[in-house]
């Protein structure tokens, strides 16, 4: 395989099932038998997927789904309490420093998601637990099934949620008194709160609706100028964390290096001839 050839396969993860179709990649947590608790191996495992959905030209969106009866319980607890032996030091200093790498080890693995240039759609069913609103907060777009709920349960084993629920939750539903009650309390937001809150986009009546809903999203999606599409995640990402003319200014230098595309050009010309566009992965 020359160097510029892009293998499209997708991996195989010991913890994710990845297929590819319609340019529509489906990343799905596959450990049933445990709920899909986060273990070592799934954080590792996302951050593979993401980064192949990132660098294969084919994948123009994901989404991410769950396998089983829930979503994810959240961080699997035997990870939890194996992390003393991951970190054990004779210098408490260094001990502490192992912890805190080990963090932003993890925050990394769901920012993997956040920082793929392809839009990632979250379809929850059941439970999405713990570290599982830590990963949909990653994600572009969230929609879920009638029987989903979301719980910050990582207040009930003691802990404060440290992967990014708390810094990104926030700036999505835009309430911080609901966000804090959540956070304080470890309690259920049912599917139809989750809506109303803005958590999720929409409420599917069942997982099959769910499931056929969102690949008609991501369809949608699959469909646009890819380069526009990665634009536009760059500048929506980018203006959340910034100034509006910070913001202006990026989507200034942005468009002046993308704008005179190939894309374009198959856009407007389509849009004359009232067909659709075709582009370019």
């Amino acid at each position: 395989m020359s160097q510029n050839t892009v293998d499209t396969t997708p991996p195989q993860l010991e913890t994710l099932r990845v297929t590819l179709s319609d340019h529509i990649a489906t990343v799905t947590l596959n450990r049933p038998d445990k709920a899909n608790a986060m273990n070592w191996a799934m954080w590792q495992d996302i951050r593979s997927a993401m980064q192949w959905v990132d660098r294969t030209p084919e994948a123009r969106v994901a989404i991410i789904e769950g396998e089983g009866r829930l979503f994810t319980s959240g961080i699997d607890l035997s990870m939890m309490m194996g992390l003393q032996g991951q970190i054990k030091d004779d210098c408490d200093g260094r001990m502490r420093e192992k912890l805190r790498q080990l963090i932003l080890e993890l925050q990394d693995t769901l920012t993997s998601i956040e920082r793929c240039r392809k839009p990632v759609i979250a379809a929850i069913h059941g439970g999405c637990i713990g570290g599982g609103v830590d990963l949909i907060s990653c994600t572009d777009m969230r929609y879920c099934s009638a029987d989903a709920y979301f719980t910050i349960k990582e207040i009930d084993i003691g802990m404060v949620a440290d992967v990014g629920t708390l810094q990104r939750l926030p700036k999505l539903i835009g309430n911080q008194g609901i966000v804090r009650e959540m956070a304080y309390t470890g309690r259920r937001v049912e599917a139809a709160e989750a809506r109303e809150i803005g958590l999720v986009n929409r409420v599917f009546d069942s997982r099959e609706a769910l499931q056929a809903g969102v690949r008609e999203v991501a369809a949608q999606v699959a469909a646009k100028s890819p380069l526009s599409i990665r634009g536009t995640k760059e500048m929506l990402n980018y203006s959340r964390d910034h100034s509006v003319a910070d913001g202006l200014n990026h989507i200034a230098t942005w468009n002046a290096a993308m704008l005179m595309s190939t894309d374009l050009t198959a856009a407007m010309m389509a849009g004359m001839a009232k067909q659709t566009p075709e582009f370019k992965d």
